[in-house]
């Protein structure tokens, strides 16, 4: 493919590449309310749903790597609520992400993957500091 000049190349391999993906479940309200700012500014992104795609172990891990596992663990959501305190107690990284991967609405939502850096749940006023817009989204 050709391309007229450099920035079209970069544009082109930004939307390749590093494209816009928020995880999370389609029926979550903070989910809802992320999606519709992201919709409401034409940025452009892909829907990864835990509830029908799940999340891969090694995702799970690198986010925790970067993030830190307190931070993506949902202790405030019923599905942590509800635990045995058997599983809540002694948590380190490893049961957390065992405890994730087992049940995904245990991940605090959304993730948003900027392509190179992760927002994890949804502020408006930080989406809209890190959130490139006037992209259109996909289909």
């Amino acid at each position: 493919m050709k391309f007229a000049g450099l920035t079209s190349a970069r544009n082109f391999a930004r939307g390749m590449i590093l494209s816009n993906t928020i995880y999370g479940i389609k029926n979550c309200d903070t989910m809802k309310k992320a999606r519709a700012w992201l919709d409401g500014r034409g940025v452009a992104y892909d829907f990864h749903d835990y509830k029908t795609s799940g999340i891969a172990k090694d995702k799970l891990k690198q986010w925790s790597d970067e993030l830190g596992w307190e931070t993506l663990l949902n202790r405030a959501g019923t599905t942590f609520r509800k635990l045995p305190d058997a599983d809540k107690d002694g948590l380190n990284e490893r049961k957390a992400l065992a405890l994730m991967l087992a049940q995904p609405s245990m991940i605090k939502r959304p993730v948003l993957d900027l392509g190179g850096k992760l927002l994890v749940g949804f502020k408006p006023d930080i989406y809209a500091k890190e959130v490139a817009s006037k992209s259109r989204k996909k289909a």
